[in-house]
């Protein structure tokens, strides 16, 4: 059995590319950065980044690039990928390893504000919405009878 799965949650690093394939296809290209904090032998606190290279297709390409931009946390989940092409300038051969994304997630905005998904679609929450966060239950007793399934 083979997996290959990625799940990052991190910031961008960049504003997002928007670019179109021959076919028409948008293609959307981000880097991703994401932090390792713990402590070493001695109990010092210790971090570091990795950065990750991603891409994103078809119109949760132009979601990304129209709602994110540096500095937005974002969670993709995706597959492991490399590339190769021969570079026209050396003519040395180059790769690239990146997360092709499958899905995509926004995380909070900096000002505390809505969260929203794309998996195909934006979702967008109003400021009220937003604000609201406490359910209001109805005061009388709820019937069981009066619901309708």
């Amino acid at each position: 059995m083979y997996l290959n799965k990625a799940i990052v949650i991190g910031n961008l690093t960049r504003d997002p590319e928007l670019k179109s394939l021959p076919s028409g296809i948008k293609v959307c290209s981000f880097s991703l950065a994401t932090n390792r904090v713990w402590k070493d032998k001695n109990g010092a606190k210790q971090e570091s980044t990795d950065y990750h290279n991603v891409v994103v297709f078809g119109r949760q390409a132009e979601t990304v690039a129209q709602y994110m931009k540096k500095g937005s946390s974002i969670l993709v989940e995706g597959r492991m990928q490399t590339r190769s092409w021969d570079d026209k300038t050396s003519g040395e051969k180059k790769y690239r390893t990146e997360i092709v994304a499958d899905r995509t997630q926004f995380g909070p905005k900096a000002g505390g504000g809505a969260v929203g998904t794309s998996t195909g679609s934006a979702q967008v929450q109003t400021p009220s919405a937003v604000e609201n966060d406490s359910i209001e239950y109805p005061e009388e007793d709820i019937n069981p009878e009066d619901i309708p399934f």
